[in-house]
């Protein structure tokens, strides 16, 4: 048992959130950040995906229809990391959250990746990032892979929509 090892091209296929107004969540994850509504069921559920995919995100009012948000320091969710393509598809749902003046809660510089972080309407913690090529993730002198939080070049980021 100890020696199974999860295949390399497993995936995380999707996350399903339950959120207390489901309109409110189509806004924000389609309005703002461009997901694609794909199925609806009723009022009370939605399945929404980037490319035509079957779904991404799953959307539901099942439990939680008017609910406050779960508490801070409560065990769940904390965030969910939405992989951008390419660089510049990060800068562009940047801008997208400046020019509507949405709330960021955090910018960082892992070596591996570049995330912008916020919370959608239910206080869901957000992550959007892209991931560097894997030839310049940072490691050390035995070529051990390093992680670190430093200051995001939102600048850099930006500049890149000129």
């Amino acid at each position: 048992m100890n020696e199974y090892k999860i295949p390399a091209q497993t995936r995380i296929g999707h996350v399903h959130l339950k959120v207390s107004d489901l309109q409110r969540s189509l806004d924000f994850y389609c309005g703002l950040l461009g997901f694609e509504k794909v199925v609806m069921y009723g009022d009370q559920a939605a399945f929404i995906s980037a490319g035509g995919y079957h779904h991404h995100i799953g959307l539901n009012t099942w439990q939680s229809k008017g609910a406050p948000p779960a508490p801070e320091y409560a065990p769940g969710l904390f965030h969910t990391a939405i992989l951008y393509p390419e660089r510049k598809d990060l800068a562009v749902a940047l801008q997208r959250l400046i020019d509507a003046n949405y709330q960021i809660t955090g910018a960082s510089d892992h070596g591996v990746s570049e995330a912008i972080y916020l919370n959608d309407p239910d206080e869901n913690g957000v992550e959007l990032y892209w991931d560097r090529p894997k030839e310049q993730w940072p490691t050390d002198a035995n070529g051990e892979l390093i992680m670190y939080t430093r200051r995001l070049d939102i600048e850099g980021l930006l500049g890149l929509l000129k």
